[in-house]
């Protein structure tokens, strides 16, 4: 069953909203369209969307104060992108602070039985890293890192520009040979060079009781000393 699908724009004007906009990409009312997160470039007017549902990363120029509803660019999230997988979804999206860089995540936590124990089936878990043309905006992707986890809803950006930390919402049951191992969630801290290229620093299991890891983020705090 395919759901329909739209973007909807919005003014804000004195601490309220009035509608502005409603984008469906694709010509079918949003029939197969599957929007999930947006970041917005720093000094230029691109917009980067993570479609979750087709894994595509759309690059959206703004005119005025709206969105031109065709991408300028569309481009793959996932390394093998035509290997059908069961819930294999691009996730959120963060642009980096420099502009130079847009970063997007992969999550995949199917499973299948093996000797009575789900473990995990098949699905790429990454994080995608593309290069930003900064004459046009065009996104090229240079890496998928491996956050060493599984179902990686959620990642951020320290204000520096020096940190990406991706937050997973499943522990895994994962066959290895004819033994099951444990991959609990966690968070996952990567390096990010000076070419946008992440490096894995560590992995922070979380023990979630039940629960998931929705939402992360990094706030900046003044130095000692300093209000």
């Amino acid at each position: 069953m395919k759901t329909s699908f739209i973007l909807k724009i919005y003014n804000f004007n004195d601490g309220g909203l009035s509608p502005a906009a409603s984008i469906a990409v694709g010509g079918k009312d949003g029939l197969g369209y599957g929007p999930r997160h947006l970041d917005f470039h720093p000094t230029q007017p691109w917009v980067y969307l993570a479609v979750e549902r087709q894994n595509k990363l759309h690059m959206h120029r703004m005119q005025g104060d709206n969105l031109v509803p065709e991408p300028a660019y569309v481009t793959d999230t996932l390394a093998v992108p035509h290997d059908e997988r069961p819930r294999q979804l691009a996730g959120a999206i963060h642009v980096h602070p420099n502009g130079r860089y847009v970063y997007v995540s992969n999550r995949a936590d199917s499973t299948l039985d093996f000797n009575g124990t789900p473990v995990f089936r098949s699905g790429e878990n990454s994080i995608a890293v593309y290069a930003i043309d900064q004459g046009t905006g065009e996104p090229t992707l240079i890496q998928h890192a491996d956050p060493r986890s599984y179902h990686v809803r959620t990642f951020t950006i320290d204000p520096s520009g020096r940190l990406l930390v991706a937050a997973s919402i499943a522990d895994m049951q994962v066959r290895d040979g004819n033994n099951v191992r444990h991959v609990p969630a966690g968070l996952s801290v990567f390096r990010i060079g000076a070419d946008g290229k992440l490096d894995f620093v560590r992995k922070y299991d979380v023990e979630l009781g039940g629960k998931f890891q929705w939402w992360a983020g990094i706030v900046g705090l003044p130095a000692a000393g300093h209000v």
